[in-house]
């Protein structure tokens, strides 16, 4: 899943029905990804009324967005998925 990414960063609302699918995404997978990337930087950002997004950074700093607002947690899955092919 992780594919060409160096960092992922989540940022996203604790409350915003907007950012559901994002939070259930962190609670199913963030333990997972975390154990057999052990030093991999996944990074989440939690705060009141923000905009669920993902950002990946990439070799040589290049950096890359995602929208994960609204979407379910499957489809924070493969927004992640689609992120990290990028590059």
């Amino acid at each position: 899943m992780l594919g060409n990414l160096r960092e992922l960063r989540v940022f996203l609302c604790q409350t915003s029905p907007h950012s559901l699918g994002a939070r259930q995404f962190i609670v199913k997978n963030y333990e997972a990804i975390k154990k057999q990337n052990p030093r991999f930087p996944f990074l989440i950002r939690e705060s009141q009324g923000i905009e669920a997004v993902a950002y990946g950074r990439f070799k040589q700093g290049k950096e890359e967005s995602l929208s994960l607002e609204g979407l379910s947690e499957q489809q924070v899955q493969d927004a992640i998925t689609k992120l990290a092919k990028m590059h």
